[in-house]
Formats: C-alpha cells, structure tokens, sequence
C-alpha cells in the first residue's frame, strides 16, 4: 500500500520580536503575569507589506530543500491558514504564483489552530490514492492582524510564522512498522463557536478586519479532555501504544495544556517538543514550526515516531501519528 511519507520539514519566522515586556507597554499585563498563565516569553510579528502568502513561501523552500524536492516537482499544495492574504482567491494560489510551481491543485484548508492536522489528513488523501507525489502542506499564520491589543485575555498569546512539509507516497506493508502517515483523528463541535472566535467578517454591518474574542477558562477546560480523546483514537487507529510514541509535537497554545494534555497521556515530558516560550501560539503554523525545531535541533531523527495533536476555534480538533 502507498503511505505519506514526511520527507522534509521547513519553518519561517518574522524578524521582528515582541517580548512580554513590550506587551506589557501596550495593555496592563506583565512578564511574570504571561510567563506564569501560559509559559509564554515572546512573539514574532509581521513586518509591513508581509503577508501570509510570503511566509508560507519561505517556509515551503526550507521544506523543499530538506527534501531534495525542486518546485518544478510540487504537484499540489494545500495552506492551512485561517488569516488569508485576502477572502479569495485562496492564499495556496498566491503561494504557488510567488513560488513559481506548476499549475497544479492548490486550496486552503481552515480549522485555525487544527488547520495543520486537517490538511496533512486531505493531503494523504491525493498521496495515498497515487494522486500526488510531491505535496506542500504548509500552516501559515499572521495572527497579529486579527489581535486587540486592548484586550490582555488574547494579545498575549499569539504570534506570526510559517511551517511546512513535503509528503511524497512511499511502499508500505499496511503495518504500524510502515513509515509515513499512520492513523488520524479529526473532530469538531459546532456547538462551541462562541468559546473561540473571531467578531468581524463578510456579514458585519461595517467593513472591517474582526479580532479574536475567547473564553479561556473554558478552551482551557474543554482542551486536555478533548485533545486526550483524539490522541488516544489516533493512536488506536495506528495500531499503537502511547509508549510508542517517540515524540509529541502538539499545537504550542499553552504550556499548561501541553503539561497536562501529557500528564494525562502518561507522556515523558522529555518526549514533548515545546516552543510555546519562543513563538507563542501561531495557530496553523505551530505544529510544523516545531517540527522544524525538532528537526534542527537533532532531536527528530528518520525512524522516529511522532505525535501531532491541536484543538483550535470551531471548536475543531484533532491528532495524527506519524513514522519518519
């Protein structure tokens, strides 16, 4: 059978840093106030005339070139972003326009913060079917356009940046030994809109660029439990053992949920890839920006096995298990 296999990780971040300390000369908050409530040390931010479409494609060369993939070899792209460079044409088009690959499918995929998980789940689709041979899944976000920085709940949290991978289809036996994509999870409960969302749009009376509005306490509440479930189903689905699992690379929203999601897990926090303290929560992107630093830092190794996990907006959530 054809597996996906992730045959190289890419990551970029804006120049620009903003520290708790800079935030806290904007709204009344402070550094040890962050630090504390989310394990959080600082941001990067979009510089002017960056767009998502520009970091997406920076982040695609990086991937392109672990790879040993040329953009004349993409066959499909797919972005998962949920602060497009515009309501259309998709931010994927732009990216493949400005990265120079083929014509060739390209569409974006909006889950926020789940956004990664979903689209590697479409993009193994067209791989496994022997659709596709050379796919960008890339999870881009400049979540600084949609922040009141009025409001301390939410400013403090988020931050701009770009992950990508390549998939390429790879023989497999259909046994949890195969390398590539094993088992996905994927849910939303519609129910939970108002918990995290964003309060402007194509039917508000005045046009404008909404902002992120949140009831953290209950996100925080409803993510442990319902991220757990979807890791556990994953994990299922691929025929495994959480104690197989080599490493976890969740989506960085908050080192509380990310300690208690592997406290619940029974995970080694040695085994959790945390850059939350870095780049704050950057949605879509923040699953494949850790990778990338995983990768970097030589702590992700071919043969490992991963585990990636987000819950975002929607509310949507979902977790994949993954052999490099």
């Amino acid at each position: 059978m054809l597996r996906s296999a992730v045959t190289g990780v890419g990551g970029f971040l804006p120049q620009q840093v903003i520290t708790n300390d800079d935030l806290a000369k904007m709204v009344d908050t402070s550094d040890a106030w962050i630090t504390e409530r989310t394990g959080i040390r600082q941001r990067h931010k979009i510089g002017e005339g960056m767009k998502t479409s520009d970091m997406a494609v920076e982040a695609a060369k990086v991937a392109l070139a672990a790879a040993g993939k040329t953009v004349e070899e993409v066959d499909l792209i797919i972005v998962a972003t949920t602060t497009p460079d515009m309501p259309f044409p998709s931010t994927a088009s732009i990216v493949q326009t400005k990265l120079g690959a083929p014509t060739c499918p390209a569409f974006d995929v909006q889950a926020v913060c789940s956004g990664f998980v979903y689209a590697l789940s479409v993009a193994d689709g067209f791989v496994a079917r022997g659709l596709s041979r050379c796919v960008l899944v890339i999870g881009a976000e400049a979540m600084s356009q949609l922040l009141d920085y009025s409001d301390r709940g939410t400013c403090i949290l988020f931050g701009d940046g770009a992950g990508a991978v390549v998939l390429e289809p790879v023989e497999g036996e259909g046994t949890k030994a195969d390398r590539g994509i094993l088992g996905f999870d994927l849910r939303c409960d519609g129910s939970k809109v108002d918990l995290l969302y964003v309060d402007g749009g194509t039917f508000e009376a005045e046009t404008r660029i909404g902002k992120i509005r949140m009831q953290g306490n209950q996100v925080f509440r409803h993510a442990v439990h319902k991220i757990s479930q979807a890791v556990e189903a994953a994990v299922e689905k691929a025929d495994l053992e959480i104690t197989d699992i080599d490493w976890f690379i969740p989506h960085q929203a908050n080192q509380r949920i990310l300690n208690g999601v592997a406290e619940r897990l029974g995970l080694d926090e040695n085994k959790v890839i945390s850059t939350v303290a870095q780049h704050a929560n950057t949605s879509a992107a923040s699953i494949p920006l850790a990778w990338y630093v995983g990768v970097q830092d030589g702590r992700v190794k071919p043969g490992d096995l991963v585990l990636i996990e987000a819950l975002g907006g929607g509310l949507t959530w979902g977790a994949a298990a993954i052999r490099l």
